[in-house]
Order: C-alpha cells, then sequence, then structure tokens
C-alpha cells in the first residue's frame, strides 16, 4: 500500500456503526432548542399513521437527554414504574402524566391547527 492510500485509510477510520438513538440524545443534550422542535414535530404528527408509537419514542429520546427517567422521575414526582409503563411501546399516557413528563423535562408542547 502506498504512503498516501495508509494515511487516507488512518484519517478516514469510523466506528462500524453509530446507534442512531444514541446519536439523537446527544444532540438534543449538546442543542435543548432542537430537541423541543423534534418532540412537537412528532407532536404534529400524531395523528398519523404510527404517530402516538413515534411521539413516546421522540419523548424517551428526550428524556433520555434530560438526565433519563430516574431524573424526571425525580422531577415530576411519578414513580419510575409509571414512566417506564407510560412510555413503552404499548403505552397509553394520560394527558397529566405527559404533562408531567415534559414539564419535568423542560420543554413545552404547543397545539397547532391543522386544517
Amino acid at each position: 500500500m502506498t504512503e498516501s492510500k495508509k494515511k487516507i485509510n488512518e484519517a478516514s477510520t469510523f466506528p462500524p456503526f453509530v446507534d442512531h438513538d444514541e446519536a439523537m440524545i446527544e444532540e438534543f443534550r449538546d442543542n435543548p432548542a432542537y430537541a423541543e422542535m423534534y418532540l412537537q414535530m412528532a407532536l404534529e404528527e400524531i395523528y398519523e399513521p404510527g404517530g402516538v408509537p413515534a411521539f413516546l419514542i421522540a419523548l424517551r429520546h428526550v428524556i433520555e437527554a434530560r438526565g433519563g427517567v430516574s431524573e424526571i422521575s425525580r422531577k415530576s414526582g411519578l414513580a419510575r414504574q409509571h414512566i417506564y409503563r407510560a412510555l413503552s411501546e404499548h403505552g397509553n399516557p394520560t394527558i397529566t402524566t405527559i404533562t408531567e413528563i415534559t414539564r419535568a423535562a423542560g420543554v413545552r408542547l404547543a397545539c397547532s391547527h391543522r386544517a
């Protein structure tokens, strides 16, 4: 192998894969405004097919970025088990639970009207 090819190969070593969820959580830690926008977009698409589970995944990502379920539990007063259950794949959280979780995570959801 030539010297220039060695330098290129050494300079362009990337991890074999990047976990999407971890990358999103890290991005949300670095940019809280982006996290809030991401969650807002998920809320706006909640009536689409698959919208509720997608919103719950988005909310889980934001929670992880804001310190995890234990931290949100501490701030909200909700039991960790209640948060895990509400945000599970088949979760069905109440509006009160979502409000407490988002308040503890420091994000605000805004409703918009679509015609």
